[in-house]
This record gives C-alpha cells, structure tokens and sequence, in this order.
C-alpha cells in the first residue's frame, strides 16, 4: 500500500572528473519514491544507477565525484544541502542501503551480531545489552539462528552474508532502503530466498525499496514500478504491467527483445546492436540515437523531455513526442502486428 511522497530527485547531475576528462554520470535526472512502494531501476552496467543512489546518501567519492547540481528531496529535506550531522543521522536510520556484494559489506574482524548491533546502539537510544539482544532478533528474523551472533563473515555462504546486510539494513526499521544488485552474487535458488525475504520485510515494515538492477525479471518480482535508464538518464518510466507489457522506448524494448521467453519459439535472440556510449563524450539529442534502428535526423539534434503515453507511463522519445516516425511504425515493426 503506496502513500504520501518519500523522496523526490529533481534534475540530479553527477560527473567524475579526472585530469584528462569529465565523465557525465548522471544527467538530468528526476525520480520520485512514494511512502511503501517499491522502485525497480533498471539499465546496462554504467548507466548510472549506482552513483544515483550514492547521490542519495551523499557518499559519491568527492574527488573525483562531484554533485554539479539538482535537489534530493526526502521527507522534504533537501539531503545535498544537508549538514553532516544531520545525514549521519538519516544513514542506517532513515535510509539504509544494502551494497553490491555482500562478500565485501561486512567488516571481517567483528562478529556480525556485533556489527548489526552496532546499527541499532548508534541510532536508537538503548543500551549495548539492549542493542545486542535486538540485533539477535534481527538475525532471527532473516533466518539466521541467534546462536551464530558471535560468528564472523568467513563463516558464512554468499547467501546467509547477504541475510546479515539485509539485517543490519533494516534494523532500525528505515522508510527507505536503497538495495543494489542485492542479488548478483548469488545463485538461482539462494536468489530467490533473499527476493522472498525482501519482499516479506518490505511488507511487514511498511519500507520503500529502490531496487538497482539490470534483471527485469527480479524487478517483475518485487516492484511497483520500474524506471530505465540508459546514459545517466531515465528514459522510460510506469508502472511494472505498463512498461513489462506496452513497452514504448526502443531501448526498452531492445531489452524484452534479448530476453528469451517460454512463449515465443525463436532461432536467435535480437540483442541491441552496439556499446553503450562514452560517458566522456556522450552523443547529442537523444543518448540512444546511435543504437537504435528508428534513428531519425531529428534524433540527434533533439532535447528530448518526458512524454505521457498513458496513466503513469512516461517515455523521453521523439516518436511519442510526434516528431519523427508514427507511433504505428514503431508497434508494427517491434511486434509484427
């Protein structure tokens, strides 16, 4: 069950810079997050993705990453003009995240009771006993027994390390957890349990999640809606049925297309042809233009702005806009109909 706006991101734009180059990172961008909801975002490894939520916690590496500009609006605080106080009290409290690889995520010299404890005695005022005895709870919780609380992370498999940085992620029950890739290292069937775990978790809590992955079909499993990105931008956005069944952007569509299906019998996959873009020198008009086989003169000389094709389905594309090839022609083409 939705509710009220949590976090709104206005016109963020990241870059990297070096002594030879800028890299363009994120441009442009703007998201928003409703209290209880879920957000899937979606896009090829160095769309941006992670950087986005780095920029929500204001842990962009600084240098060489630099915020250039744009609001991050939560709970209606702006978090980039935020003092330091007051976002280490927002991190692990208000708004948690679970990193890429939880082989990485955990400090190898403490327990993982002591460093799930260590969460809970920083941000809630209770004693070390009580925060233990809480962080025990939380082990339980994420069904891992409470007599492993003294056990360091060598200890443990892929699966049940990514258990413990779910737990010390929700335990001081956040309205927002930023999880990415939270899945990756993990196979097929341990996959599942953790997705499972999430998706209980989100419930019982009443959190919103902003769920970073190039996996459409983990975002089919646990998400609201679904954003994609491609070259730091959003350029298809909706609800998980409006864009997993009426794709609109070429790119999205280039990406239902890589994906095999039970129901439809090919002899080969259609991948999308080329590379993503140098983000030091990031093609004019649309970032896409180059790969995408309705490429129109206009295309590439175009700013292109957010169009509304039905509900809450938005695409940044200059079919939609009605500026180059018909609506029709994409349909026909991409679907055969």
């Amino acid at each position: 069950m939705t509710g009220s706006k949590l976090l709104e991101i206005k016109n963020l734009n990241v870059e990297y810079r070096t002594d030879d180059e800028i890299v363009y990172a994120v441009n442009s961008l703007d998201l928003r997050l409703n209290s209880g909801e879920s957000l899937g975002l979606v896009g090829e490894t160095g769309a941006g993705k992670t950087t986005t939520a780095l920029s929500i916690l204001k842990l962009v590496a600084d240098p060489p990453g630099k915020i250039t500009s744009g609001e991050i609006l939560f709970e209606g605080e702006d978090l980039l003009k935020a003092k330091k106080d007051f976002l280490r009290q927002i991190r692990g409290n208000k708004i948690s995240m679970i990193f890429q690889d939880p082989m990485t995520s955990l400090n190898p010299v403490y327990s993982v009771g002591d460093q799930i404890a260590e969460v809970i005695h920083l941000h809630e005022k209770c004693s070390k006993a009580e925060a233990q005895q809480k962080a025990a709870d939380m082990l339980e919780m994420v069904g891992i027994p409470k007599d492993r609380y003294d056990e360091y992370p060598h200890q443990f498999s892929g699966g049940m390390k990514q258990r413990v940085v779910i737990a010390m992620s929700i335990a001081c029950s956040p309205k927002l957890i930023l999880a990415d890739e939270p899945t990756t290292a993990l196979d097929v069937t341990i996959q599942a349990q953790v997705l499972e775990l999430m998706n209980d978790l989100k419930v019982k809590f009443n959190t919103s999640l902003l769920l970073i992955t190039h996996d459409l079909g983990v975002v089919a499993q646990i998400c609201d809606r679904v954003a994609i990105m491609y070259a730091g931008e959003i350029v298809e956005i909706g609800t998980v049925e409006e864009v997993f069944e009426h794709p609109k952007h070429p790119y999205t569509i280039g990406l239902f297309k890589s994906i095999p299906t039970l129901d439809d019998k090919v002899d080969r996959l259609k991948p999308i042809k080329g590379q993503m873009p140098d983000p030091t020198n990031l093609p004019s008009g649309c970032s896409f233009h180059p790969r995408c086989p309705y490429m129109d003169e206009a295309c590439s000389k175009t700013e292109l702005a957010m169009t509304n094709v039905s509900g809450t389905h938005s695409v940044k594309c200059l079919i939609h806009e009605g500026k180059v090839k018909s609506y029709e022609f994409l349909e026909e083409v991409t679907y055969g109909r």
